[in-house]
């Protein structure tokens, strides 16, 4: 007889048995999420296929394979959730979402739960927020130099700043560290955002609801009259809440905020594109950020070997041909992935006199990257393989995080 709840070895067989569990869905629930946040994992992907419901978790940004789960206790498991998340349990034809809490460990763990109808039936995905707090600004992954132009940015009276990424690019956790620099006793710190992930002492936290009419925009002009000095938007989803972002900058506010985007050149022609002035915008805008997360490799069972050949970033040598560089390999320790945590890499470019030119004139792609050659900005795969020489990870984890950028 198959257990309700099993893992599947590396070619599809089942893995040596493991402990029966409880075939209700409520243990079945409480279990996966549990071995979730054990492992770390950011998310839960729970889908229907040919038959099996594959469990797998996202741990450093990469899915793994967890598990199988048995049909019917799996239509229990949604079900639940569904209740939890006050969703509408009998509807199955379109997606829904909700938010949930489950206690782990004697505390609430907070998560954001949705489902999306497939051929095969409902696929449920739970993103997990863990709640660690913040992550301390000095082991972001910064360089000392951008650490110093950062930290300057923080304790100017007015600007804004931008985060570049995607999803899971770790954007946030930099403004909620770049917020720890700032003197909350002395200011009113205001965020909005979609969902509170972590919350922070002495600082104003909303969360939209679209439902109810409470968007970015509405509530960024609702910010705008409770006399902030420092507001933290999410993300900058449309043009309205850009405007009313940028224009907060130029009226004597810090403004904070996210976009889904690629490189500094991506951001800046998105902000254009969203149909803000360019003249708002180059006056506005302080500092671009765009980041990735790179897996760090394991300390328990990491190897050094020599590289095969010289490694690029353009026509520059970063790494000599035969330089020993980190290779990850897989232990107990790090659950066989090779990798514990991550950290970030970062491009940064400060907006000058000439840039702001570059913007109003609404210039190409092509230009602003002259521009940034011209300054020698570091790109974000230079700044991911100054992390492989210092062996915190390997050659393939930046090939594979910036992919995206040079393609």
């Amino acid at each position: 007889m198959r257990l309700p709840f099993q893992r599947k070895g590396s070619k599809g067989a089942p893995a040596p048995a493991m402990d029966e569990l409880p075939g209700d869905a409520v243990a079945m629930l409480d279990e996966i999420v549990a071995r979730a946040f054990g492992k770390r994992a950011s998310d839960v992907h729970i889908e229907p296929k040919d038959g099996d419901v594959k469990v797998r978790f996202r741990i450093d940004g990469v899915m793994v394979e967890q598990m199988v789960l048995e049909e019917d206790i799996f239509a229990q498991v949604v079900s639940r959730v569904k209740v939890l998340s006050r969703m509408d349990i009998t509807e199955r034809r379109i997606a829904q979402d909700g938010q949930l809490a489950l206690p782990i460990s004697g505390k609430p763990l907070h998560m954001r739960a949705s489902t999306f109808p497939t051929v095969h039936g409902e696929k449920l995905v739970l993103r997990l927020f863990a709640g660690q707090g913040i992550i301390p600004f000095d082991e972001l992954g910064l360089s000392t130099q951008i650490r110093d132009r950062l930290r300057d940015v923080a304790a100017r009276p007015q600007g804004f700043m931008v985060t570049a990424g995607p999803t899971g690019a770790g954007k946030t956790s930099t403004l909620y560290a770049l917020l720890s620099l700032v003197d909350t006793r002395r200011g009113n710190v205001v965020t909005l955002e979609d969902p509170v992930e972590v919350e922070l002492a002495g600082i104003t936290q909303a969360q939209i609801n679209p439902r109810a009419g409470f968007s970015f925009a509405s509530g960024l002009r609702a910010v705008l009259r409770q006399d902030p000095d420092v507001i933290l938007v999410g993300e900058m989803r449309d043009a309205e809440t850009a405007g009313i972002a940028l224009q907060a900058a130029l009226t004597g506010h810090l403004v904070l905020s996210t976009l889904h985007t690629s490189d500094i050149v991506a951001t800046i022609v998105r902000l254009v594109d969203l149909g803000v002035e360019p003249w708002i915008i180059a006056n506005a805008l302080t500092i671009v950020v765009a980041q990735r997360l790179v897996r760090v490799v394991c300390k328990a069972c990491a190897q050094m070997a020599p590289l095969d050949d010289d490694l690029l970033d353009g026509d520059a040598v970063v790494l000599r041909k035969g330089t020993k560089v980190s290779r990850h390999k897989g232990c107990f320790a790090c659950h066989h992935t090779g990798f514990v945590g991550r950290t970030g890499i970062f491009e940064v470019l400060e907006i000058d006199d000439e840039l702001r030119d570059l913007i109003k004139s609404k210039a190409q792609s092509s230009t602003f990257r002259e521009a940034l050659g011209a300054r020698k900005v570091i790109s974000l795969r230079r700044d991911g393989f100054e992390k492989v020489r210092s062996g915190v990870t390997t050659v393939e984890e930046v090939m594979r995080v910036t992919e995206m950028e040079t393609a």
